[in-house]
């Protein structure tokens, strides 16, 4: 069954009903969303970038004959997007939230050094499993930001990325195990 991307091959987007020109649009969101999410890190910069990329795409449809040339293409332009909206918000990423600094007068030594001691671990336990996270198929690390980062349920992953809980359970099972099994030959654990 074709997609409903698959009308922009066929006419102009402002030529379709309201009805359709929803449909098209949901489902370019729905397949883009995941992706951008991933590099961008936060909801509403995922949003800017998905309008940005289908006003794009909607005025410079090339004349493909097939829908999966139709959508490489649109993968690479909300790629660019990505890219030049990540580009543009640089500075804001590599701030410092001055709220989120706190300085303590009243701590002991002995409390300090252990508290050092512990955050050394504990950035490199984090830089080590951010290296399995790397190391995974993007699908995998997708769900992961999705379900860890972003706190969503099984419902609202499965709704984001178009596909069933099931599925989204079964994937997520995958890449914990392929975490657990990468983390505990680096860490011994």
């Amino acid at each position: 069954m074709p997609s409903k991307i698959s009308l922009l091959l066929t006419c102009n987007y402002g030529a379709l009903t309201a009805e359709a020109q929803k449909e098209v649009y949901m489902e370019f969101y729905k397949l883009m969303y995941g992706a951008i999410l991933f590099m961008v890190k936060e909801h509403a910069g995922t949003e800017d970038v998905i309008q940005e990329a289908f006003l794009k795409v909607i005025k410079h449809v090339p004349d493909f004959d097939e829908e999966d040339r139709l959508k490489a293409w649109i993968r690479v332009v909300v790629k660019n997007c990505t890219f030049n909206y990540l580009r543009k918000h640089k500075k804001v990423r590599n701030e410092v939230d001055v709220e989120s600094v706190f300085i303590h007068d009243s701590i002991s030594y002995a409390t300090v050094a252990g508290t050092i001691e512990q955050e050394v671990e504990l950035k490199a336990m984090t830089e080590a499993v951010d290296k399995c996270l790397q190391e995974l198929k993007p699908e995998y690390r997708v769900l992961i930001e999705l379900r860890w980062k972003q706190s969503m349920s099984y419902k609202e992953i499965a709704d984001v990325l178009a596909t069933n809980e099931q599925t989204v359970k079964y994937k997520l099972h995958r890449a914990r195990e392929l975490i657990k099994k990468r983390f505990s030959k680096d860490w011994g654990v």
